[in-house]
C-alpha cells in the first residue's frame, strides 16, 4: 500500500504535464514547450544531485562536467565523419554490425557516423566510469575540501572541451542529428516535433524520478540517511559508507550525462558554456533552494528557475541571480525555502493577533 502511494505524486506530475500541453495548445502559447522541455532535462541533473547532496551528504561542484561528458561525447561520435576510414578493420566491423549511420550533410556529402543509441551508451558509460574512478579518492574528503576537489574536476572538463579541436573548441559542436528512440519517435529540434519532444523529456524525467523514489525508500536509502546523519555511527552499525557514497556519486553522474546526451540531440549541438563552473553552481543552488533532502522540492525549484532562466527573465544577470540565491539560502534557509514552515508560522502569527 505504501509503495503504491509513493507513485501517486508521479501520476499527478504526469497529469499536470498533459494539462500544461493542452493549455498551451488552447491558448496558442506552444512556444513555452521548448523551455519546459529543456527544463525537464536540466531537472534530471538536479534530482540526481539532490540524492547525492541531500541523502548521501556529498556536495559536488562538478556536475556540469558530467553533463558535458555526456553531451560532448554524444555530439562528437554522431558528427565525426568516419567515411575516410571506411576501409579500416574496426570501422568495417562497426558498419557490418549496424553500429554506424550513413547520412548526408547539408552540402550533400556522405557522412558515416556512430549511431546515436551507441553514442549515448558510450557517453553515459564513460561518465559513470570517470565518476567511479575519481569518486574513490575524492569522496574520502569532506566539507570544503570535497567541494574544491569536485570543482577542480569540473574545471578540467571545461578546459578540455574548450581547448580540444575534436570538441570544436570555443565554437562547440553543431549539426548533431536527431536521436531516434523508436520508429516515429525522435529527439530533435524539429519544430513539428515540439509536442513529441516535450513528452519524451518529461517521460524521461518521470522515469528518473521513479527510480530515485524507489531508491530512497529502500534499504539503500535508509543507509544513505544514516550516513548523512552520522557517518561514524552508521559505520559502527555495519553500513559500508564508502561504497554507498561511491555508488550514489556514480548514479548521480549517470543522470547528468544522460541529460547531457538528450539536451545535445534536442538542441542539435553543444557549447563550452554547458561545462562552465557557473552551471555547476546553478545546479547546487537549485537543490539548496528546494531542500537538500527534498526530491520534490528540488524538482519544483528546478522547473521554475530553469524556465525563468531559459525565458531570459534574469537577462545578463543570470549567473549573478543563481549565485545570490545560493548565498541567501545558505545564510537564511539551509534546509530550503519549502521547509521553512511558512504556513505554521502564519497560523501562529494570526493566533497572536486574535489574542
Amino acid at each position: 500500500m505504501d509503495s503504491a502511494r509513493r507513485y501517486i505524486p508521479v501520476a499527478a506530475l504526469l497529469a499536470a504535464v498533459v494539462a500544461v500541453q493542452v493549455a498551451t495548445a488552447l491558448t496558442g502559447t506552444a512556444y513555452y514547450l521548448t523551455q519546459l522541455t529543456m527544463a525537464a532535462y536540466y531537472s534530471l541533473v538536479v534530482i540526481g544531485l539532490c540524492v547525492l547532496m541531500g541523502y548521501a551528504g556529498q556536495i559536488s561542484l562538478g556536475h556540469a562536467g558530467f553533463f558535458a561528458i555526456g553531451g560532448y561525447l554524444a555530439a562528437g561520435l554522431t558528427t565525426h565523419n568516419l567515411a575516410g576510414l571506411k576501409n579500416h578493420a574496426l570501422v568495417e566491423f562497426l558498419a557490418r554490425s549496424g553500429l554506424l549511420l550513413s547520412r548526408q550533410d547539408s552540402y550533400g556529402a556522405t557522412l558515416l557516423t556512430v549511431q546515436p543509441w551507441v553514442a549515448c551508451i558510450i557517453a553515459v558509460l564513460t561518465a559513470g566510469s570517470i565518476a567511479f574512478a575519481i569518486g574513490g579518492p575524492v569522496l574520502k574528503l569532506k566539507g570544503h575540501y570535497l567541494a574544491m576537489a569536485t570543482l577542480g574536476f569540473g574545471i578540467i572538463i571545461f578546459r578540455i572541451v574548450l581547448g580540444s579541436a575534436y570538441f570544436g573548441e570555443a565554437d562547440g559542436i553543431s549539426g548533431v542529428p536527431g536521436f531516434r528512440l523508436l520508429p516515429g519517435l525522435e529527439v530533435s529540434g524539429d519544430f513539428g516535433a515540439r509536442i513529441q519532444n516535450y513528452y519524451i523529456a518529461w517521460g524521461l524525467l518521470a522515469i528518473g524520478l521513479t527510480l530515485l523514489l524507489n531508491l530512497i525508500h529502500s534499504r539503500v536509502g535508509r543507509a544513505l540517511r544514516a550516513i548523512h546523519g552520522a557517518e561514524e555511527a552508521a559505520g559502527a552499525m555495519g553500513v559500508d559508507s564508502a561504497r554507498y557514497k561511491l555508488y550514489i556519486f556514480v548514479l548521480s553522474a549517470v543522470f547528468a550525462a544522460t541529460a547531457g546526451v538528450f539536451v545535445t540531440h534536442y538542441n542539435g549541438g553543444i557549447g563550452p558554456s554547458e561545462a562552465g563552473v557557473m552551471k555547476s553552481v546553478r545546479y547546487v543552488a537549485i537543490v539548496a533552494v528546494g531542500g537538500m533532502a527534498n526530491l520534490w522540492g528540488a524538482l519544483l525549484m528546478g522547473i521554475v528557475l530553469n524556465v525563468l532562466s531559459l525565458r531570459g527573465v534574469f537577462g545578463t544577470y543570470d549567473d549573478a541571480v543563481f549565485g545570490s540565491i545560493l548565498i541567501t539560502i545558505m545564510l537564511f534557509a539551509p534546509q530550503g525555502i519549502l521547509r521553512l514552515g511558512l504556513g505554521r508560522r502564519l497560523r501562529v502569527l494570526f493566533a497572536r493577533e486574535r489574542k
